[in-house]
């Protein structure tokens, strides 16, 4: 018995609604243009199913998708790394009474990437020989720059995305520690303990690392060429680190 073949005739309709809102708080923040959209922005396409519109429609939509989440990607990273975002322009220093006496509760918040409800701010306090009520507490993203952390204990210490520029560490023990994308630019970190560390990311330019111990240490092979290039590190700190 013949079979009639019906053409079956599908029409789909897709929308995309992308809000975007972009505010700039510093023209040296973005160094791209985003023309101007107004919220909610809309687009619509309407094809046969089976049409090469269809096909052209949904592959340019892809492309301009993808574009907008690219910028929602940036701008909510930006957002969530005020330090790194800013290009290291720290805010001012914080006013706030005790401020010094944060760093014994640390932060809970986003310990692995840095994100805080409020910045843990300890630039020049001292803790000078501290030997308990630094140890296992959370620093992520905490500023320390010209802080004195000298002969502390910060074992087991997290510090993601911590800002020490130029602070003094001198003989500090960081076994065990989480030290990832610290910048320890010009910090003295001599005899400072780093056994069984993880260092990926952090960077140490200009920094003293007479005598530093680094045991175990965790760290990637580009973060290691760079810290080789230290020549402060001395012979068996290179011979610990696999230094060529």
């Amino acid at each position: 018995m013949p079979t009639q073949k019906k053409q079956i005739h599908r029409e789909k309709m897709a929308t995309l609604s992308i809000p975007l809102s972009l505010q700039h708080s510093s023209p040296k923040r973005h160094r791209f243009s985003v023309p101007e959209l107004h919220s909610p922005f809309r687009i619509s396409c309407s094809a046969s199913w089976d049409s090469p519109e269809l096909k052209a429609s949904s592959s340019q939509l892809k492309e301009l998708k993808n574009v907008a989440f690219g910028i929602l990607a940036v701008c909510a990273v930006t957002a969530a790394s005020p330090v790194i975002a800013a290009s290291q322009r720290l805010p001012p220093l914080s006013t706030e009474p005790n401020r010094c006496e944060r760093a014994f509760v640390g932060n809970t918040i986003g310990q692995a990437n840095g994100v805080y409800d409020k910045p843990i701010d300890l630039r020049f306090c001292d803790y000078t020989n501290e030997k308990s009520n630094l140890k296992g507490k959370s620093l992520a993203a905490a500023l320390m720059s010209d802080a004195k952390f000298d002969g502390a204990d910060m074992s087991e210490v997290v510090m993601s995305k911590a800002y020490a520029v130029g602070a003094s560490f001198k003989g500090v023990d960081f076994t065990n520690a989480v030290l990832d994308r610290v910048n320890f630019g010009k910090a003295n970190l001599q005899g400072a303990v780093f056994k069984n560390t993880v260092l990926s990311g952090s960077t140490f330019d200009q920094a003293q690392l007479e005598d530093a111990v680094f045991e175990d240490t965790i760290i990637g092979y580009i973060d290691l060429q760079k810290i080789c290039t230290n020549a402060s590190i001395n012979a068996d700190g290179r011979a610990e680190l696999g230094c060529r």
